[in-house]
């Protein structure tokens, strides 16, 4: 009989088992062990009791070939044990007579394994010394050897799981359905990889077309004058090779045009070379430098939680990539278990954190369920289906919201089960994005996300999804032995992985505000790591927006006659129909909707980019859809504030307009270049 605690600590969630299992190893415990005359020993670990004069040639795990629970986990074993271990059910009539020592009613208590030596070992203890035969499999039987404690408890859980074989026999199909092999992910990981690559070209490639306007030395925060201000800071602390890890960008070197674009034109080559699949590792190495380069000269416009997630995401897959110059998908040493779960650790982070600080706030919005009745058109960019959905009765809001905070709060928790929950959640998980991307443009946000929701897919799921030829590689390759150089090593993944649950546990706890008092070696991790943003919080809208307060920038010639400036993408025109512009992200556009909740003193961007426009500088101008002075910039420029709300069906009909308005006052007075100085 085999535990399904056993299989899942083997097949299921490293998380899952340092946290049951190193509490184990501190607990200092004899174990009490039945021996075949009846008679208690007590010892450390469980040692063989029984012999049998005619060893087999080959060790033998013996079960019972008529119990559909223990065929089911033998011929999984088998899969990764078949040349290490010979299977027989106690059925067979060779059976007795190979080994009279083991009789009928014995065999029928538990599964055992016979050794080469003679040595009989049954229950937990057989299970765990037949998977180590394989030597990647011999880590759970090191447990079971050096805790007392693991030992009792897997031995205590497989006489449960024996005892009830009908209950666990529908768990396991439940669970695992009719898929016996082992999971393997070379599928899921040259489907993740190559999704990635492409994420890398469009975020570069979205901000290539706008870097200019944003930060180059016509643009609205130049990286010229922000190096300036850091060098400056760095001189006066004192700082020397410190200052490229409080701030890692390469703009130390260089600030001009041609080399912040160069950079975006670098990822963008380097993007499509991991796409192609060549030298996955180093493409990855240097998209995550360059990316946090740009990220880290900008970041009043790279600091949304999307770039944030690109970067973890991006350092990830470093050590998730496979080391070779060209990886073959049959030949590709599999990919590493622990990044893997990693991977899965910030998804259901991700996900569970989004739901966790909605209720935490304390926004009434949230809390009544009322949330979605007013965010699609307080959303930063809504699409026009946004419209049509904004239009729902409240009572579908309010299901609306109540469902997703049951994909926020309950799926993510299905990340670290077996395969076929793991599914649903996947399933759940990407439908949830597709809403979100029909509704709302959030960049390539949505893409990510889905793109980490294939890790919770294993090869033979993918198989029905994937072409043909990639079908017919990875059935090669399952029939393949992969090559095992080129791997990552222990030394780095294990650190990787330990590092990296220690700090996001920490920040998973300071959502719900809870003072913990930390191990300083832990914390100093945390403050080294912090420039890199490699490890992050995430939650998006915790407290909702319920107003849609909207900047109109306004340029005159005279002062007494005013024109107003379009944006691409941000409502301005009440008939201009929201649009559809992810995966591209308009930085400025996304800027105004935050600058909208606070006011222009808060936001030095904003005064900068208005003294832009007072200037005519081409490189900013690009980033407006309309310029209503195109002969000669204007003498003034205001802002002020209108509040914009949907229109509902009839008004649509009868005016023709998406949106109506209401004046609110000035944003910011009129501003000249007279007394301005150009930053």
């Amino acid at each position: 009989m085999i535990p399904v605690f056993a299989q899942i600590l083997i097949w299921g969630s490293p998380v899952a088992y340092g946290v049951f299992s190193l509490p184990l190893i501190a607990i200092p415990h004899r174990l009490r062990v039945l021996a075949a005359n009846g008679k208690s020993v007590y010892n450390c670990v469980v040692k063989s009791v029984i012999h049998v004069a005619s060893p087999p040639f080959k060790p033998l795990v013996i079960y019972d070939g008529e119990c559909a629970f223990c065929c089911f986990w033998i011929r999984r074993w088998q899969q990764s044990t078949d040349q290490y271990v010979d299977y027989l059910p106690f059925q067979d009539h060779g059976t007795a007579t190979a080994f009279p020592e083991l009789t009928p009613q014995l065999l029928q208590t538990a599964l055992h394994l016979v050794e080469t030596n003679g040595s009989v070992f049954s229950g937990a203890e057989a299970v765990f010394r037949a998977l180590a035969h394989n030597p990647n499999e011999h880590w759970l039987l090191d447990w079971h050897d050096n805790s007392p404690t693991f030992a009792h408890v897997t031995e205590a859980f497989y006489r449960f799981v024996a005892k009830n074989r009908g209950l666990f026999s529908a768990l396991t199909r439940l669970a695992w359905g009719r898929n016996v092999e082992p999971p393997s992910y070379q599928l899921a990981r040259w489907s993740f990889l190559r999704s990635l690559g492409l994420i890398y070209l469009i975020a570069f490639l979205s901000l290539w077309v706008q870097l200019a306007g944003l930060i180059g030395a016509n643009g609205i925060l130049p990286a010229k004058g922000s190096m300036e201000i850091m060098r400056r800071q760095a001189a006066a602390k004192k700082m020397g090779a410190e200052r490229y890890h409080l701030l890692p960008t390469f703009c130390w070197f260089n600030t001009s045009d041609a080399f912040l674009q160069g950079q975006c034109a670098a990822g963008a080559v380097l993007a499509i070379v991991l796409l192609i699949g060549v030298a996955p590792a180093p493409c990855l190495f240097l998209l995550w430098l360059l990316y946090l380069s740009l990220a880290t000269i900008s970041s009043e416009f790279l600091g949304f939680q999307w770039d944030n997630l690109l970067l973890e995401v991006g350092f990830l897959a470093i050590f998730f990539a496979p080391l070779q110059l060209m990886p073959k998908l049959a030949r590709a040493p599999p990919p590493s278990r622990l990044v893997l779960w990693l991977f899965r650790w910030l998804l259901f982070r991700l996900m569970f954190e989004s739901g966790c600080v909605k209720l935490l706030s304390g926004d009434p919005t949230w809390r009544n369920l009322s949330a979605l009745t007013v965010h699609y058109e307080t959303q930063p960019l809504p699409t026009w289906i946004a419209w049509y959905v904004h239009q729902l009765p409240r009572a579908a809001q309010t299901t609306s919201t109540t469902l997703m905070f049951g994909i926020e709060l309950f799926f993510p928790f299905l990340i670290f089960t077996p395969r076929r929950p793991r599914q649903l959640a996947c399933a759940a998980l990407v439908f949830f994005q597709i809403l979100i991307f029909l509704t709302g443009n959030y960049c390539f946000f949505n893409l990510l996300t889905s793109a980490l929701c294939l890790l919770l897919l294993d090869d033979s799921s993918l198989r029905r999804l994937l072409p043909v030829k990639l079908r017919r590689d990875s059935i090669d390759h399952s029939q393949t032995s992969p090559s095992r150089s080129f791997r990552w090593p222990r030394q780095l993944t294990v650190p990787l992985f330990c590092v990296t649950l220690a700090v996001s546990f920490i920040q998973l706890v300071s959502t719900f505000r809870l003072r913990l008092p930390w191990p300083s070696p832990v914390l100093a991790v945390y403050e080294w790591i912090s420039p890199f943003r490699t490890i992050n919080s995430y939650g998006l809208f915790a407290v909702m927006t319920t107003t849609r307060p909207e900047i109109i920038v306004q340029g005159s010639t005279n002062g007494t006659n005013w024109l107003d400036y379009e944006f691409k993408y941000k409502p301005g025109d009440t008939k201009q129909r929201p649009k559809f512009v992810e995966p591209h992200q308009p930085r400025l556009d996304w800027q105004m909707w935050f600058a909208a909740l606070s006011n222009y003193q808060h936001n030095r961007w904003f005064i900068n980019f208005c003294i832009r426009l007072l200037q005519g500088r081409a490189e900013v101008l690009a980033l407006l859809q309309r310029n209503p002075f195109p002969d000669h910039p204007p003498r003034y420029v205001r802002a002020v504030v209108y509040e914009y709300h949907f229109t509902d069906f009839a008004g649509r009909r009868k005016t023709g307009a998406w949106w109506r308005r209401e004046y609110k006052g000035p944003y910011m007075p009129v501003m000249s270049l007279r007394g301005a100085e150009s930053p």
